[in-house]
């Protein structure tokens, strides 16, 4: 078994059941199956791929997506996945780094697609635009690939140094998807949005290859920007289940009243953490609406945990680990802690990445003994329920005491006024560190910084409180709404 020939599958059964909406059109489980026959044919007798040889996905979000997937795996090839948002030298890294043979692009990308060339001038391109179908019998046989082959390598983000490519097989895939669909009850009738970048991790799992191996639709988005277009597509389209970054939720929850999602059964968060106080504005919003936490890092494929949809989930938590997968709080010597006690969050289970690819020292630092060392923080309760208190390397140490910024932040997120909070640590030659707040206020709020110090300092312990709180129009984040606290440390740096 493999990703290429569970979807055949699929196809067999959902043949023109459809697959994807896109604005007006709506794409059959056939027209991806036809176009990705044309892709492996193209791959394999004009470009020479064969069984092993990586292919870069280098698309912005598109039908074409899943297409160039299913069309390099019938080839044979590992599906190198390429960060849309990248510059072309940035690209240019992981091209030589994954050893690429050919980038599969589009014409939106054009002109990085020359600066690249100039970069790279023997790399080799398939345009997207050149897509046709054919019959699938003119494409060469499909692979016979097992769930121990690569399937693909997805490159970390890449916030200190270099990014890393995560060697993920088929059956990590395969295993993910599989609790995936157990966990949220996924339905063949199933209308996934999805407005999130493709090429990230959750993505990729969740929106992308769970609703087309179970036989569901992905409601793509075209534009999230105006909101609006978000709405008209999850109302006109009829989605079902919205698995989002917690800004989406935010921007759900401040709806006017009025506006209702009445075709919504779930909303999944994932990709940052979710603000307690979200949560709380959601449910106020839609109280019949579940919005649950799940949590994963891309080297596990990426999900690990999820509330539970029938239960009771758990307000803060990221909920229980998904079957198949098991969970472990350890500390830097690798023993297991008890119920309630704060470590590293450790993964183990058939999700889990082979490793790094090239890089078997990073490998052995971070697969220890069959577990994954995530270099997240967290604890478990005595249900099994788990809490992320922060990164690793996020993690203050004012006077030698830890700090998690998540709980201050959560404490930021309460007072009135606030829309968005993040905190780091600065530099302190009597304390080792500080804690600085950077906030967001609601439009036409005016922050009252005493106020807001003396909130916190009601709530929270004195070497936790932040000395100062900056104003900005923004947090910066990633594609996917992670707060890129390394920016933030660098304006930090102009403001002392």
């Amino acid at each position: 078994m493999n990703l290429f020939s569970a979807f055949a599958k699929t196809v067999v059964r959902r043949r023109y059941h459809p697959a994807i909406f896109w604005g007006e059109a709506q794409l059959a489980y056939d027209w991806i199956a036809q176009r990705a026959a044309w892709l492996a044919r193209a791959l394999v007798r004009d470009f020479g791929v064969a069984r092993g040889d990586r292919v870069a996905v280098w698309l912005k979000n598109s039908p074409e997506f899943p297409v160039a997937l299913f069309g390099v795996w019938r080839a044979g090839g590992v599906v190198t996945v390429i960060n849309n948002f990248l510059k072309p030298e940035e690209v240019a890294f992981i091209l030589g780094d994954s050893g690429a043979r050919v980038v599969i692009t589009d014409a939106s990308l054009a002109e990085n697609q020359a600066k690249l060339a100039v970069l790279r001038p023997d790399q080799r391109f398939i345009r997207i635009e050149d897509f046709r179908a054919i019959a699938e019998a003119d494409a060469p046989a499909p692979a016979g690939l097992d769930e121990s082959d690569l399937a693909a390598l997805l490159y970390t983000s890449g916030t200190t140094g270099h990014p890393k490519g995560a060697m993920l097989t088929h059956g990590n895939f395969l295993a993910n998807v599989r609790s995936c669909l157990a966990c949220l009850d996924f339905r063949d009738e199933d209308r996934l949005l999805v407005l999130l970048p493709q090429f990230h991790s959750f993505m990729f799992t969740v929106g992308t290859l769970c609703p087309l191996l179970k036989g569901a639709s992905v409601v793509l988005v075209k534009s999230v920007s105006p909101f609006k277009h978000v709405l008209d597509d999850i109302i006109h389209r009829r989605a079902t289940i919205l698995p989002a970054v917690p800004p989406i939720h935010r921007a759900l929850a401040g709806l006017p009243v009025g506006i209702e999602l009445p075709s919504l059964r779930l909303c999944v968060s994932g990709g940052a953490p979710l603000p307690l106080e979200v949560l709380k504005q959601f449910h106020v919003r839609f109280p019949k609406l579940p919005l649950i936490e799940g949590y994963g890092p891309t080297e596990s494929s990426p999900v690990a945990t999820v509330n539970p949809i029938y239960g009771t989930p758990k307000a803060g938590s990221v909920g229980v680990p998904i079957p198949e997968v098991d969970l472990s709080i350890r500390d830097d010597a690798g023993k297991e802690l008890p119920v309630g006690a704060t470590g590293e969050i450790c993964i183990r289970g058939p999700n889990v990445m082979r490793g790094y690819w090239q890089q078997p020292e990073e490998t052995g630092k971070t697969i220890r003994d069959a577990w994954l060392y995530t270099g997240d923080i967290g604890h478990r309760d005595a249900d099994g329920f788990y809490y992320i208190t922060d990164r690793k390397k996020d993690m203050l140490l004012v006077n030698g005491i830890n700090v998690y910024p998540r709980e201050v932040e959560e404490v930021i997120h309460r007072f009135p006024g606030i829309k968005d909070a993040a905190v780091i640590g600065v530099p302190d030659a009597r304390k080792g560190e500080q804690p600085l707040a950077f906030v967001v206020v609601a439009e036409g709020v005016t922050l009252d910084e005493k106020a807001l110090h003396d909130f916190v300092r009601e709530k929270l312990a004195d070497y936790k409180v932040p000395r100062h709180f900056r104003v900005l129009p923004a947090l910066p984040r990633n594609a996917t709404g992670k707060v890129l606290k390394t920016a933030l440390r660098e304006m930090a740096k102009t403001l002392s």
